[in-house]
């Protein structure tokens, strides 16, 4: 029932907000044609479970709205529309669909000493694009987005991008260029340290 309830809010706030050429088609096509709704957000860390990519796109979602609100005050508005946030914060890791699968290992049962099969999620990397730069290119398939809003989803992992663990310092001018960037990886980063392991420790 939580699962379906995450589904519903995201949809409902996609087509609430996100209203530009070729949102309705982008929607179709993670509903229809994408593991969106049922994927993990990651193998082992945060949100590691089934729906856990919709999950975490909503927090991270949330903790947009927050930070422009902590920032800027009401006047954010004034700055970002309320559509650009929820086309960044909802959409930022879209690089993920159809990017993990389920396979299974032996695990020994501590209790019984038995070995037994065990369901994990591991990488099956579909279209080696990257990560922020595929869900740009994956969005950018079905609706345009500003050059902000391709910056900030391009540059949401930070200094855990693989191009800036490669010696890339282009993080530091998107940054200085273009605050949404540094607002969106501030979220998703909160999002998954914060929110997502207090909601693993209270389980």
């Amino acid at each position: 029932m939580e699962h379906e309830r995450k589904d519903n809010e995201f949809i409902t706030t996609y087509r609430a907000l996100i209203k530009r050429e070729g949102a309705d088609k982008l929607l179709d096509y993670l509903i229809d044609k994408s593991d969106f709704f049922t994927a993990p957000a990651s193998s082992k860390f945060h949100c590691d479970f089934e729906g856990g990519l919709c999950e975490h796109s909503l927090n991270v979602y949330k903790r947009l709205l927050s930070l422009l609100q902590a920032e800027y005050g009401d006047g954010w508005k004034e700055l970002y529309s309320p559509e650009t946030v929820a086309v960044v914060g909802l959409l930022h890791d879209v690089c993920k669909i159809n990017y993990y699968e389920v396979d299974y290992r032996n695990v020994k049962n501590k209790d019984t000493g038995a070995w037994e099969k065990v369901p994990y999620y591991r990488v099956e990397d579909k279209l080696p694009y990257g990560h922020g730069e595929k869900s740009v290119y994956i969005i950018s398939g079905f609706m345009r987005l500003t050059r902000e809003e391709a910056m900030a989803i391009n540059w949401h992992m930070g200094g855990f991008d693989d191009r800036v663990r490669g010696g890339s310092y282009t993080v530091g001018v998107a940054f200085q260029e273009y605050p949404l960037a540094v607002l969106t990886h501030t979220a998703d980063f909160l999002a998954t340290y914060l929110d997502e392991k207090r909601a693993k420790e209270e389980e």
